[in-house]
């Protein structure tokens, strides 16, 4: 079977799973909080986006990773970090959910940039080496974590 397939199917399963789980766990819970509350989690579970500068070492992607493709992935996730950082620091400013705003946006942006920049530089799923879990576990968490926030900022503030 044509990895390119392969790696479809876990996207798409990553992206149904955890829509479930958002769906049955997370939106039940962070929807009885306070916008500020419900953001804090989500804020900092973006943090962790540090982890996509991996896409820059060697050893963890092959070789033959296009270089475009990682310095954007690992260079966007970094400053999508350090905004989710950013908000959470500020939550308890009205200038909080501006940087709120801000981060969401850039982080969402980001991640579908990705894809395209994965599908333009012909990028083969085999190229993501031990990285593969990035794309097929993490960018489907937070693509919807990212919809949770736009959620939370539109319907609670």
């Amino acid at each position: 079977m044509d990895t390119r397939i392969v790696f479809g199917i876990g996207v798409a399963f990553g992206l149904l799973a955890w829509s479930v789980f958002g769906v049955l766990y997370l939106w039940p819970q962070l929807r009885q909080r306070s916008a500020a509350d419900a953001l804090r989690p989500l804020l900092v579970m973006h943090a962790f986006r540090f982890i996509g500068m991996s896409f820059l070492v060697p050893g963890v992607v092959s070789p033959d990773l296009p270089l475009r493709f990682a310095q954007s992935a690992a260079w966007g996730d970094l400053l999508a970090a350090l905004l989710a950082l950013l908000a959470l620091a500020s939550l308890r400013s009205r200038a909080g959910y501006a940087f709120a705003w801000v981060f969401n946006l850039w982080g969402s942006l980001d991640l579908f940039n990705a894809f395209y920049q994965a599908a333009a530089s012909g990028l083969a799923p085999g190229q993501f080496g031990a990285a593969y879990f990035l794309p097929t576990f993490l960018v489907p968490l937070l693509l919807v974590s990212h919809l949770l926030i736009f959620r939370i900022l539109v319907i609670k503030r």
